[in-house]
């Protein structure tokens, strides 16, 4: 690995590091002010951490977050914000709910398929974004954000009674989905859970998201057209057609967020299906820097303040709010923020210090062998 490559995964890898102690420091000080003690809920919380069920359910969380936080990364990657992730997951998973309920082939067609289903509708609720971009100049930001409020009430629509939609006491669900498209996992036993069985898709998604970009042409013109689209035309690259295939690859991943949780566990969709993953999906990325490294640790940190802190609620004597998990994650934003250009900026005195230094050696050796030139006359 070149010595540029271990900085980069080094920095990516301290982010998560170097923003939870921030995020530490700074919470204490809320707790300080409040009256309450700095220390017993990092405590009660790392606690948590040792039980075996708790861990199972932060591998499955953070398994969720990582193909969210991909998904984000490849449109940073490319200079794109798209902040529609969340509407992408959650359409994704209520389409493939509905072919899951309906379709019934063997297991070894059935998963495929649903894993099909999920990737083209993000894809083709991400591509509506991109196709507004290259085509009208619409921004992402804008178009994937009213994409969000449009998926919700779709997926509200699309689950009437009517509809696809299956009534189960209060809940309107989109019905189960037959047993050959279930995805079996590690089981634990009773006591500790079960790990989805789409953990290893998770992990397998990051190795080809770090080969694609880092090891392949396509990977290539992604990134420096993220870096600038007209350098990247002068050298024969189509700019539009990069920011479409970004959006829909983009698109594509969220659509897998949701079926960790979907195919390995609830295997319904309804109104209780999990929301705001894809913004947290945007604080992963950040805080791993759009590394697949530092979005795994990034991942892993973010569960385990989600899965840990409702221990705060039942303390005792004193109880705390567990939305101190939720200050510590939005201080965790900030710290990132801060500390990346901390990095950033001593990044860029170091190469101008570096670069003083190799024009100074070489006028040196300039000024020497003109000395030797004139001493030879």
């Amino acid at each position: 690995m070149k010595k540029f490559d271990k900085e980069r995964v080094l920095l990516a890898v301290a982010g998560p590091v170097i923003a939870l102690v921030a995020a530490i420091l700074l919470t204490s000080v809320v707790l300080i002010a409040s009256g309450k003690s700095p220390i017993e809920p990092y405590t009660l919380m790392l606690q948590q951490a040792g039980y075996s069920d708790v861990q199972v359910l932060i591998l499955n969380q953070a398994s969720m977050y990582y193909l969210a936080a991909l998904a984000v990364a490849v449109g940073f990657r490319m200079n794109l914000f798209n902040i529609g992730v969340d509407g992408q997951y959650r359409l994704a998973a209520m389409m493939t709910a509905v072919v899951g309920a309906h379709l019934a082939l063997p297991s070894f067609l059935q998963i495929p398929v649903l894993l099909i289903v999920g990737m083209l509708t993000g894809a083709f609720w991400a591509g509506i974004a991109g196709v507004l971009k290259v085509t009208r100049g619409v921004s992402e930001v804008v178009a994937t954000i009213m994409l969000n409020s449009i998926a919700t009430s779709l997926i509200g629509y699309l689950t009437l009674s009517n509809v696809w939609g299956v009534q189960v006491g209060n809940n309107m669900t989109t019905g189960v989905m037959k047993d050959s498209g279930w995805i079996p996992g590690i089981d634990l036993g009773s006591d500790v859970g079960e790990i989805y069985g789409l953990v290893f898709l998770a992990v397998a998604m990051g190795v080809v998201y770090w080969v694609v970009l880092n090891r392949t042409r396509f990977g290539f013109d992604l990134r420096a057209t993220g870096e600038s689209e007209t350098a990247a035309a002068a050298s024969g690259v189509d700019a539009k057609k990069m920011v479409l295939t970004a959006m829909l690859i983009s698109g594509a991943v969220a659509g897998l967020s949701g079926l960790p949780l979907l195919l390995g566990d609830s295997h319904t969709y309804s109104l209780s299906f999990p929301t705001g993953l894809g913004f947290t999906g945007i604080t992963i990325a950040l805080l791993g820097r759009n590394n697949p490294i530092g979005i795994a640790f990034a991942a892993l940190l973010i569960a385990f303040l989600d899965k840990a802190s409702p221990a705060l609620d039942y303390a005792t004597p004193v109880a705390y709010e567990k939305e101190i998990a939720t200050i510590m994650q939005g201080l965790i934003v900030f710290a990132v923020v801060i500390s990346y250009e901390a990095v950033r900026q001593w990044g860029l005195r170091r190469q101008q210090k570096q670069v003083g230094a190799e024009l100074a050696a070489a006028a040196a050796r300039n000024n020497s062998q003109k000395k030797q030139e004139v001493a030879a006359r």
